[in-house]
This record gives structure tokens, C-alpha cells and sequence, in this order.
């Protein structure tokens, strides 16, 4: 506790440090919502990043700056219009200027700003909410598309590069060969009959068919923060993962997070299933502020973003769960075989609406 109110206090800009408290429910940093008694800023965000997941924290917080410098010039050339408000979140300086400290015990700090009278929420509650994702998912692509993909440094070096991630799971399973439950055997089979089509976005970059571009890198649900006044989608946060890619990731990580309705934590893993309602919802509000920047070739792979990322993650989540969970918080053993399961029966549920989400797809180009 001691640390974590050092380390607040070296990044108050004024005022007294009040409280620090656990926000938020990530996977991979310690975030921490800090209150001051200074009014004109009463809290922002305290982080503790995850060094073994990034290796070069620093080059992290420079793409964050790099980004957000980017999107604040572009706010202030735009013309006001109906829906003027968006934020994004801004990297703070500690009390010697730096973005962040590194600590005695070699831990890596860092804070940001906090975006006041906006939430999230763990899942979508209903078509409007899934409208103004879209909407904050496009107008996060629309910001960031003119940014120069080679002015950020790749931080997670594979990050979406399926044919990675298979070829790990695949050493992985060699050296450490699990016992055969029924739910392993059901996800080894899984993987092994579509192992054949999970380089299907990267031979079109290859082919020069998609190009890179700045992407989000983790655009879930509770990711995209909404006014609750106004119902509008307002800020995109959680930006570690900012970095060179292909945007049909981040459409494809942000319709699997959003179009199961069971929500990506349940046990239930046989009930979940996809739904094309939201799906299209989330696609009306992207393309609404999204769509004049997509050329044919980004059309053409979007029904293979949509079936191919839930896949990667299930890959992922099963991969960590092989290795004795070290990359992803477990909170009871076989938390993340649990969560493959979970995104494996969502890419089965795609792949039985292959017909009309394509249909979809058309419809709205």
C-alpha cells in the first residue's frame, strides 16, 4: 500500500492524495482510480504495467502520446457538429516531467486521465448501445487513419498474427501434452479442423490487399466508455495496445466482444452464441463515421476478421491454460481453458451464420 500511495503522490499535479483504489477488472496491469481533494482535477488513473507482457513499457507510453497528440490536433481542425464531445485519455507527467517512474522495487508506474461522467459496461445492453459502439470504434478509426503506421513502434511483436499464435500452441502442446478431459479433447479438435485458414488476413497483407495501419488492439465492449446522459459514445480507453496492424482486428476483436450476449466471463460455454442484431447494429454505427476510408479489399475480409479473432483469442486463452496460466489473471484453475471454450463455441456460432452475416456485410457496403 505504501508504493502505491508514493506513486500517486509523485504524478499529482496538486492537491492531497485522498485514496487509491483498485479500477477496473483488466487482465494483464494493476489500474488504480486516485482521488484528490484538488477540484479542478479530482482523480485520475494509476497503473502498474505488466513488464513481462511488455517488455519496453516506455515505448508503450510513447505511442499512447504519439496517438493522442495526433487525435487532439484533429479535434481541434474538425467542426463542431451534433455530437461534439470526444475524449481521449492523456498521458500525465510524474513531478519531474517524466511519464513515468520507475520504482525501487523496479516496478513501472505510470498515470493518465481519467474521463469523468462516462461508464462502461461488461457486455451490450441492446441494439442503441451497440449503434454508439460502432459509432466509437469508427470515430477512433476515422481520428487515427491519417497517422503514419511507421511512427509507432510494434510493442507486441505477433500481436494478431494468428499463424504466431498457432505455431505456439503448437510447441507448447509438444512439450506439455494435457490430459485428455472431455473439454481438451473438444478444443484440440477444434483447433486442428480450422488450423488450415488462420493465415487468411495475413496472406492478404502479403498480397498487398490490407495494409497496415494504427489500430486500438483490444476495442472490447468496456473499452469504449458512453455518456450516461446522453447515451453517446464518448471516449476510447485502454490504449497499451496501440500500434501498427490491420483494422479488421480491431472490427473483428470488437464485434466478438460485443455480439455475446453470455458475456466473454461465463462458464456456461455450451449456451454462448453470436448475434447477428448487434452485429449489424455495430456495423451501422462504424461505417456511419468509419466508411469513407475503407477501400474494396478492406470490405472483402471482413466476414474472415469476424470468424478469425474469436478464434485467435480461444488459441490464446487454451495456449496460456497449456503453459499454467502466465500471461493472462486466472481467479480459479482452468479459468482460461474456460474462457477458450467460450470463444471457440462464439467461432462456431459465427460459422453457422456464415450465409446471413455475409448477407450483412453486402447489404451495408
Amino acid at each position: 500500500m505504501e508504493i502505491l500511495f508514493s506513486a500517486a503522490d509523485r504524478f499529482k499535479a496538486k492537491g492531497t492524495v485522498l485514496d487509491v483504489r483498485p479500477h477496473g477488472n483488466g487482465n494483464i496491469h494493476d489500474t488504480f482510480l486516485v482521488s484528490l481533494d484538488f477540484p479542478e482535477t479530482r482523480c485520475f488513473i494509476l497503473q502498474r504495467v505488466n513488464t513481462r507482457v511488455f517488455g519496453r513499457p516506455e515505448l508503450v507510453t510513447a505511442n499512447i502520446r504519439t496517438l493522442t497528440d495526433h487525435v487532439g490536433k484533429r479535434l481541434e481542425r474538425e467542426a463542431p457538429n451534433s455530437r461534439q464531445r470526444w475524449e481521449i485519455p492523456r498521458i500525465l507527467p510524474d513531478r519531474e516531467g517524466s511519464d513515468h517512474w520507475i520504482a525501487p522495487d523496479g516496478s513501472f508506474w505510470r498515470a493518465m486521465s481519467f474521463i469523468e461522467s462516462a461508464r462502461s459496461f461488461e457486455t451490450v445492453q441492446g441494439a442503441e448501445h451497440a449503434l454508439e459502439v460502432g459509432y466509437g470504434l469508427g470515430t477512433f478509426h476515422r481520428l487515427i487513419h491519417d497517422l503514419p503506421a511507421e511512427r509507432l513502434a510494434d510493442t507486441l511483436r505477433g500481436f494478431h498474427v494468428t499463424p504466431h499464435y498457432l505455431q505456439r500452441f503448437e510447441s507448447v502442446l509438444a512439450a506439455r501434452p494435457p490430459g485428455l478431459s472431455p473439454e481438451i479433447r473438444y478444443a484440440l479438435k477444434f483447433v486442428e479442423d480450422r488450423k488450415a485458414g488462420v493465415g487468411v488476413l495475413e496472406d492478404a497483407r502479403t498480397r498487398n490487399r490490407l495494409r497496415l495501419r494504427p489500430i486500438h488492439g483490444d476495442p472490447k465492449v468496456d473499452n469504449i466508455l458512453i455518456d450516461p446522459e446522453t447515451a453517446q459514445a464518448v471516449a476510447m480507453i485502454d490504449l497499451d495496445t496501440v500500434k501498427p496492424g490491420l483494422i479488421h482486428t480491431d472490427i473483428g476483436d470488437c464485434l466478438r466482444s460485443c455480439c455475446n450476449p453470455s458475456g466473454e466471463e461465463t462458464q456456461d460455454w455450451e449456451a454462448v452464441r453470436f448475434e447477428p442484431d448487434l452485429c449489424r447494429s455495430i456495423l451501422q454505427g462504424y461505417l456511419s463515421t468509419a466508411g469513407g476510408f475503407l477501400t474494396a479489399d478492406d470490405h472483402d475480409f471482413l466476414y474472415d476478421a469476424v470468424r478469425l479473432i474469436p478464434f485467435e483469442l480461444g488459441l490464446r486463452f487454451l495456449t496460456d491454460h497449456l503453459e499454467g496460466d502466465v500471461y493472462f489473471k486466472v481467479r480459479y484453475p482452468g479459468h482460461n481453458l474456460v474462457r477458450a471454450l467460450v470463444q471457440f463455441k462464439l467461432t462456431e456460432s459465427i460459422e453457422s451464420l456464415s450465409g446471413p452475416l455475409r448477407a450483412v456485410l453486402r447489404e451495408l457496403r
